[in-house]
């Protein structure tokens, strides 16, 4: 994989580039596709981005968020996109497969493949790319990418708000280490620039329904474990409860967090059933390093303390197998 800078020769006529993220977006896969779907688009490129599944309820207010392609509604103009496209740039994720729809497409694809991102472990299907998993998040590396084409000029009202969502949803509002000075440096120009942040947390946090808030108790009450012995806690979501309640995937964000806000709790997971896919969700504090985790026993992966996985086994079978593995491995 070349460095990211010499992409920038490629860029300096107008191309149709496309710009894809991964399967379920969060907010920094989504912040990070619209803040480079904006930039370039001012740069004079005409840009096809698209998203392998729907955006989750809570970010469809964001600038430009109508112009992506969701490829379960849309195969044939997804496409037809890619098939046209000069360049592909691939956002929030390392490895083809983490696309889902996408993936026999994309490795089919002739076209220079470009990577943002900053998970570990970067699979060798890129030509040109930067992966830096100590960064707070894609977004942050889409701002630093702006910075390196020396375009920060461009770096608008539209583009900081997507930027900032990104940052601020993959660094728990800037609680997480993964926090650093320069992410701190990057949302003060932000602000300077004009955006209001107190919106963003508001349109991200503040836009519960009463059914979600309802749900939400019930998770805490009914569907969360907590092993003391081990400082980890479980919450276990099927069908039916995601049913009881008629909860979409986006409406699960942070749940995962939650256990962590009990005193001694440095491992927290979430398993739900999701049509035929059993997916798990990993959060840790301090040294348990649940990347590892997710790779050794749930065909998974992410960073070191943020991580996912999925199970081919029930999801009572996984739920079963998952306390067996807590108790053989005994977390600190």
């Amino acid at each position: 994989m070349q460095p990211i800078k010499d992409v920038f020769p490629l860029l300096e006529s107008p191309k149709k580039i496309f710009v894809v993220a991964h399967h379920k977006p969060d907010g920094d896969a989504v912040g990070s596709m619209l803040a480079l779907y904006h930039y370039l688009t001012e740069k004079g490129h005409t840009v096809s981005a698209v998203t392998p599944s729907a955006v989750p309820e809570f970010l469809e207010w964001m600038p430009g968020v109508r112009e992506l392609v969701n490829y379960e509604e849309y195969q044939e103009k997804a496409l037809k996109a890619l098939d046209e496209s000069d360049i592909i740039f691939g956002l929030d994720f390392n490895d083809f497969s983490r696309t889902k729809h996408l993936t026999e497409a994309l490795a089919e694809a002739t076209q220079p493949k470009v990577l943002i991102d900053h998970h570990l472990r970067p699979a060798p299907v890129w030509d040109y790319g930067v992966s830096i998993p100590e960064k707070s998040s894609t977004s942050e590396m889409v701002y630093d990418f702006i910075n390196l084409a020396g375009d920060n000029d461009l770096i608008d009202t539209d583009i900081a708000e997507c930027i900032y969502t990104g940052v601020m949803t993959d660094t728990g509002s800037f609680r997480f280490p993964v926090t650093t000075g320069d992410t701190h440096r990057l949302v003060a120009d932000l602000i300077d620039k004009g955006l209001k942040q107190s919106k963003i947390h508001e349109y991200v946090y503040d836009t519960w329904s009463v059914t979600r808030m309802h749900f939400v108790g019930y998770v805490l009450l009914e569907k969360m474990e907590i092993f003391p012995q081990y400082k980890a806690g479980l919450i276990t979501l099927s069908k039916k409860d995601l049913k009881l309640f008629n909860i979409s995937s986006g409406e699960l964000e942070g749940l995962v967090n939650y256990p962590l806000s009990i005193a001694n709790i440095r491992f927290a997971t979430i398993i739900t059933e999701r049509g035929d896919e059993v997916k798990l969700s990993f959060r840790s504090k301090g040294d348990f390093d649940v990347s590892t985790f997710a790779n050794k026993y749930f065909n998974g992966g992410g960073h070191f303390n943020a991580s996912g996985g999925r199970s081919n086994m029930s999801f009572e079978e996984t739920v079963t197998s998952f306390k067996q593995i807590l108790s053989d491995i005994h977390p600190r």
